[in-house]
């Protein structure tokens, strides 16, 4: 019996975002998340030892960004997608084989890596079959939904990394980090491919680059799209380091922080979900959104409150879901052949603008509260939006 041709698309949409959606939630469910630092800090590492660790893994995200994303639209994206959490794995297994600094050194190498083969090529490649079934429209809402995934494969993580470290240690936590990074990249090779890659003499990683990077200074929307990425996903993303700090500075005790921080992200979660209805918002729409998202953040920081908290778990969805429009506003305006290497250098931006961002927050905080700085840093926000509204005014001129 064969499948009428109506049944096709939906199969194969069934299929990819299956794998996806198993892929984000097991590439986030680390044990060792939660209590990585303190691995590093009970094996003797000072606190510069750790910070200079931490800088290390940046570095190698920054360095590596490009190129594996290039690297990624020459040869296959489904193979990198199963490479990159083996590196992560043998990355874990060091840290609590031989703990010592050379080896966490060499494990957020390895994280860096992987993480770095994984950024591009999955959009890029869940873009790409979505479109070859004909459901390129479905995007946002897939890749809101794998976003949502991920995070509750973190939560799912930080609730299990406390008993497991109480009956086993480091060993049981790292045994378990292990174990999710191995059947990520089983999942990965579950991943459907169904584009023509260059045989070999074809394109190197660097030709691609350099094309992908012509088609960017060649066309004005494909600019745009490319700086917006950034301009949204990166503030957000360096506040959340701060929010445990804010909200304790706020007056709650210590103990009902990490509640306060689980309302937080669930706004985030509600913004990954609701990426497929509002994409219809359109360029003025996204502009409104980061606007209120805005306001939200500002107000929530001041106020100091409950109600506060609420405003900020509001904003973070409203950033949340901002980011998914972006990145969705991104893959329909770039060519096929050079997706993954388009999306590798907005996420590279993104690592700019976000370690610039936490620059600004130590200017500011060291004599402001964390209230203060967290309502100054709305207005890039404002200032994108309006440019997002000025663009559009400016498209609708005759």
């Amino acid at each position: 019996m064969t499948l009428s041709p109506a049944r096709v698309p939906g199969t194969g949409v069934r299929r990819l975002t299956a794998t996806l959606y198993g892929y984000s939630f097991l590439d986030d469910f680390v044990l060792l998340y939660p209590v990585y630092a303190l691995l590093f800090a009970d094996t003797g590492m000072s606190l510069w030892q750790i910070s200079s660790l931490f800088a290390l893994w940046s570095i190698t995200g920054v360095v590596l960004e490009v190129p594996s994303g290039a690297w990624a639209d020459a040869v296959s994206r489904r193979r990198l997608l199963w490479i990159g959490p083996l590196l992560t794995a043998v990355g874990f297994g060091l840290w609590v084989a031989v703990p010592s600094y050379w080896a966490f050194a060499a494990g957020f190498v390895l994280w860096g890596a992987g993480g770095a083969l994984g950024s591009g090529a999955l959009e890029a490649l869940v873009y790409d079959e979505l479109d070859h079934v004909g459901a390129a429209d479905r995007y946002a809402r897939v890749m809101g939904r794998s976003r949502a995934a991920r995070l509750l494969g973190t939560v799912a993580s930080t609730g299990l990394a406390g008993p497991v470290f109480a009956q086993g240690g480091y060993t049981a936590v790292g045994a378990a980090s292990f174990l999710a990074c191995v059947l990520t990249a089983l999942t990965a090779t579950r991943f459907p491919e169904h584009r023509v890659r260059p045989e070999t003499g074809g394109d190197s990683w660097a030709t691609t680059l350099r094309t992908g990077l012509a088609q960017v200074r060649r066309d004005r929307s494909v600019r745009g799209a490319l700086l917006l990425f950034p301009a949204v996903a990166a503030v957000w993303g360096a506040l959340d380091e701060y929010t445990p700090l804010l909200v304790r500075e706020i007056g709650f005790a210590e103990a009902t922080v990490p509640c306060l921080i689980m309302l937080i992200w669930a706004g985030v979660t509600a913004g990954s979900l609701l990426a497929g209805p509002a994409e219809r918002l359109g360029t003025r729409g996204l502009a409104a959104l980061l606007a209120g998202a805005a306001l939200a953040l500002a107000v929530g920081a001041a106020a100091r409150s409950l109600a506060g908290i609420a405003l900020l778990s509001l904003a973070f969805a409203g950033f949340q879901l901002a980011e998914v429009l972006a990145d969705v506003r991104l893959q329909h305006r770039i060519d096929e052949s050079r997706r993954a290497t388009l999306t590798s250098v907005a996420s590279l931006g993104t690592e700019l603008a976000t370690i610039a961002t936490f620059g600004v927050y130590a200017l500011f905080g060291t004599g402001a509260a964390h209230s203060t700085v967290f309502a100054v840093l709305a207005v890039p926000y404002l200032v994108t939006a309006l440019a997002l509204a000025r663009s559009r005014a400016a498209t609708a001129r005759p």
